[in-house]
């Protein structure tokens, strides 16, 4: 946000306040749905590889997650049973970033970022593409995700099933739910 409002010649406040507008216009067009932080950009005219380039640079998960023991023992038993691959509106950089701070870069066979299809999530393309790289079909595939519009909806129009989370405390019970352990 820091750098559009620089890019703009504005205040982070307004820029802030820009975002929060358009997203607000936004749900409100579009029976409640939101719209992603790229998406967003991409209305104020901000292409998708401008904002890849600012995350890319700006993007330092280290300085804000650490190692999440819980998460790694999480990831590792699903990974038992699935191919876990990460869907993300980041740039696989930081995604790949993001991973390691968390310390389960190991357990993520791939990852799918903004940049490799350059659009955003809603959109069909990465979540086709994850059920490419596993060599699956849709109707195999389930999407895990905090935002029903962004992360869920989407895949479940796709055939793939769909898991809403609220927050890590929830993936941490996935196992059970999934895998019966």
């Amino acid at each position: 946000m820091r750098r559009f409002a620089s890019e703009r010649g504005i205040s982070d406040v307004a820029a802030r306040k820009m975002v929060a507008d358009f997203r607000e216009r936004f749900a409100r067009e579009n029976d409640g749905k939101k719209v992603s932080l790229s998406n967003t950009l991409l209305s104020f005219g901000v292409p998708i590889q401008k904002s890849v380039e600012w995350r890319r640079e700006l993007l330092e998960p280290k300085n804000f997650l650490s190692r999440d023991e819980r998460l790694q023992e999480t990831l590792r038993a699903l990974s038992k049973k699935f191919n876990l691959i990460c869907v993300t509106n980041n740039p696989v950089e930081p995604a790949r970033k993001t991973l390691v701070a968390l310390g389960v870069e190991n357990l993520i066979v791939k990852i799918i970022g903004l940049d490799t299809c350059n659009v955003s999530k809603p959109a069909q393309e990465p979540f086709l593409l994850a059920a490419e790289e596993c060599g699956c079909e849709a109707n195999e595939c389930l999407s895990i995700g905090d935002r029903f519009d962004l992360d869920i909806a989407v895949p479940l129009g796709l055939g793939m099933g769909g898991v809403l989370v609220d927050g890590v405390e929830d993936v941490y019970k996935l196992p059970d739910f999934l895998c019966g352990t």
